[in-house]
């Protein structure tokens, strides 16, 4: 089991995957805006050219049209008449005209003028150059005389249609584009990042279990000094374990042997003693001394969890080891038919678990059933395949507050038995290490009293 634990914080490589492509969907719609600028610039330009254009070429047109009707001299009244309705019908043709024009002459008075064109003059100054109302952009021409005006008009509305168009065909690529970008940028980021989400996997393995050095040399340069960095923490962290370990290991023996050895003193002196208060202190010494016995086998219980002994990199037949503490606890009580154990056929229970760290779980939950449960009851213990291991000892139903108090460090609960209270704060420790957990029910699964403690391993 790792020791640490899931990061719950924002997701780096979603800010970058959002970051980029609302930074690129900007990039692109300030592109759009500024090209849309541009070609109304663009477009005013194209259109004034047509329009200028359009009024210069029909100059000539109208002046020869004029002359070959006799009015080189100046238009009479009845060939005024005829051309205006020659030249509409001929223009006509049932299509919307984007340009429309009239020929004026000197005073005003409108000669000559397109299909779509109004009757009434424009409202526009008889000189050459370019002019504008709200609806049209006007141009007009003169002949070399200045007897002959022509003006062109071009509707705004063709040039706000125009762009509208062009935005359109420059918009409607984006709606597919944005998704589209946006994806090969999550491709391209994931593939980028994949070294870091590497990384850090193989960092979240890192326990008291498995402190093997990560391998630098695949990881991109950038995160190579990360590496480095960790693997120098972890053979500090392992320096620093084994030396726990030892110590635990050395400080176990030093303090069981000189406590085993004043027990046994005291028990020879109670035996050699003839008066009765005597006996009666020497026998108070031997309870204080079993008692400091047990107490300190807790404690080095507790600093052996402490140090991470439930870590284990290798699987393991917890099965067996069950078997080698029920026979243990056989051989030392008055009454083995007291400990029942019911294995289910075939049953097995294998993990990559610590086998000490298991037994000691064990031993202090089974040691816990035995001290607390009716005496005259016996303690069971079940064993299924794969299933969690259940210990249920016969004891006055409790309730929830009551477990939840007992599962305190120096805890005991309303017991009068011996004990130290760090029983479970050893298990719950060992099994957390184990990806484990405890539960403590009451009552117990299938009666109405009693304690049961399920170990449950994932």
């Amino acid at each position: 089991m790792s020791l640490f634990s899931r990061a719950t914080g924002p997701s780096m490589t979603r800010r970058l995957i959002l970051s980029l492509t609302f930074a690129m969907t900007f990039l692109w719609l300030l592109a759009v805006g500024l090209g849309l600028v541009v070609m109304e610039e663009e477009l005013a330009e194209i259109f004034d050219g047509t329009l200028q254009d359009t009024a210069e070429r029909l100059v000539p047109l109208v002046v020869d049209d004029l002359e070959h009707r006799g009015m080189a001299g100046g238009p009479s009244d009845s060939a005024q008449s005829a051309a205006p309705q020659q030249l509409q019908t001929a223009s006509s043709s049932g299509d919307h005209e984007y340009l429309i024009y009239q020929v004026r002459d000197p005073s005003g008075r409108v000669l000559i003028r397109s299909h779509d064109a109004p009757e009434q003059a424009f409202e526009t100054p008889l000189k050459a150059g370019f002019w504008k109302d709200p609806t049209y952009q006007f141009y007009t021409a003169t002949s070399e005389d200045r007897k002959i005006f022509v003006q062109v008009a071009d509707a705004f509305e063709n040039r706000e249609e125009a762009v509208r168009e062009g935005a359109i065909a420059l918009f409607l690529p984006l709606i597919l584009l944005i998704p589209v970008s946006g994806m090969m940028i999550w491709l391209v980021v994931r593939r980028a990042v994949k070294p870091v989400s590497e990384l850090r996997r193989e960092i979240e393995t890192k326990d008291g279990g498995n402190m093997e050095p990560i391998d630098a040399s695949i990881l991109p340069r950038e995160l190579q000094p990360i590496a480095v960095s960790v693997n120098l923490l972890m053979m500090r962290l392992r320096t620093a374990l084994d030396a726990e370990r030892e110590f635990t290991s050395n400080s176990a023996h030093e303090l069981r042997t000189p406590i085993a050895g004043a027990l046994a003193q005291t028990q020879m002196l109670i035996a050699e003693l003839t008066d009765s208060s005597s006996r009666h202190r020497a026998s108070q010494i031997e309870a204080s001394l079993t008692r400091l016995s047990h107490l300190a086998e807790k404690l080095l219980q507790l600093s052996r969890a402490e140090a991470g002994i439930g870590i284990a990199d290798k699987p393991a037949d917890l099965g067996r080891i069950l078997e080698m503490v029920l026979t243990d606890f056989w051989r030392g009580m008055a009454k083995p038919s007291r400990l029942i154990f019911h294995r289910a056929p075939g049953a097995k229970l294998t993990g990559p678990f610590s086998e000490d760290a298991f037994a000691i779980v064990l031993r202090n939950l089974i040691e816990n059933a035995l001290v607390h449960g009716r005496q005259e009851e016996p303690v069971e213990v079940f064993l299924e395949d794969g299933g969690p291991v259940r210990i249920v000892n016969a004891a006055p139903a409790m309730t929830e507050a009551e477990i939840a108090s007992i599962r305190r460090r120096f805890s005991r609960g309303k017991t009068e038995a011996a004990g130290s209270g760090l029983g479970l704060s050893i298990v719950e420790r060992l099994l957390g290490q184990m990806n484990g957990h405890l539960v403590l029910l009451s009552p117990a699964s299938g009666r109405d009293d009693g304690f049961e403690a399920r170990i449950v391993l994932s």
